[in-house]
């Protein structure tokens, strides 16, 4: 069976699909095969940048290593069975579209609460959310007293991730393995930066998720979304020379990989 990766988080601007699209691609440029859906519905940034990515190659007559992406299947309503919900009717058969090819299916969620999203989330073996560096979407984890310091019980996304676990267990699969990005970190060391590493390190053990480093705030994420590319596709397009902030952020991408421990993946970039 192909592992599941999901990328959720219920607030927008996070940098889901940036962390998607760079992971599902730096997955497949190391022979992995690797299938993709995109469960925002109305936006479809993942979805976007794929067909963006697919644009510019045949534009550029490049081959670059890219995820197989899905859209969700449309289904007849008068198909289902009583009490079948369509949401849950149609992301199971776009898991099992891709399954049969696909040593990874990457699930990007929307930043907001759907059925979609809960069911995903049910279904994921490894979990990534990715997290600004801002306890505003620290509030979405766990509530906080106005020290910064206390906190005071888990929040709504927390409480779906744990029914998400308790779903699991019924079915008698392994648990979720839950990472959270902190994204767009800054450069300074601030106070309020180091009360959220502090905030995150003391919920993590609470609630039970893993951390890992993600990107810190670049402008080359913006640019390289309408080409669909990604930061390991410089070299292949004849960018010479990498600056110091992509170097960097090449790095970021590396390390992030690595924390996910991803069966079968040993990082070779």
């Amino acid at each position: 069976m192909a592992h599941i990766i999901v990328v959720g988080n219920e607030k927008g601007g996070a940098g889901k699909s940036t962390v998607s699209m760079h992971v599902a691609t730096a997955l497949a440029r190391m022979g992995h095969k690797v299938g993709t859906l995109d469960l925002d519905l109305r936006q479809k940034t993942l979805g976007r940048y794929v067909e963006n990515r697919r644009a510019y190659m045949d534009e550029h007559d490049l081959d670059l290593p890219t995820p197989t992406y899905h859209d969700l299947p449309e289904v007849d309503p008068d198909t289902l069975r009583e009490g079948e919900n369509i949401f849950d009717h149609r992301l199971s058969m776009a898991v099992a579209g891709l399954e049969p090819d696909s040593d990874f299916i990457l699930i990007d969620c929307p930043g907001s609460h759907t059925r979609l999203s809960q069911v995903a989330h049910s279904l994921a073996d490894t979990l990534i959310t990715p997290l600004n560096d801002s306890f505003i979407d620290f509030d979405l984890l766990a509530h906080i007293d106005s020290d910064g310091e206390t906190i005071k019980g888990p929040a709504v996304y927390s409480q779906m991730v744990w029914n998400a676990r308790q779903l699991r267990a019924q079915a008698g699969f392994e648990p979720i393995d839950w990472i959270v990005v902190r994204n767009r970190l800054g450069a300074q060391n601030m106070v309020n930066k180091q009360k959220m590493e502090a905030a995150i390190a003391k919920l993590s053990k609470r609630i039970g998720f893993r951390t890992a480093p993600g990107f810190n705030e670049r402008v080359i994420f913006r640019e390289l979304f309408p080409r669909g590319l990604t930061l390991l596709d410089l070299r292949d397009i004849g960018v010479k020379g990498l600056n110091i902030s992509n170097v960097a952020a090449r790095q970021e991408l590396r390390g992030l990989i690595e924390a996910l421990n991803l069966p079968g993946v040993t990082v070779d970039f």
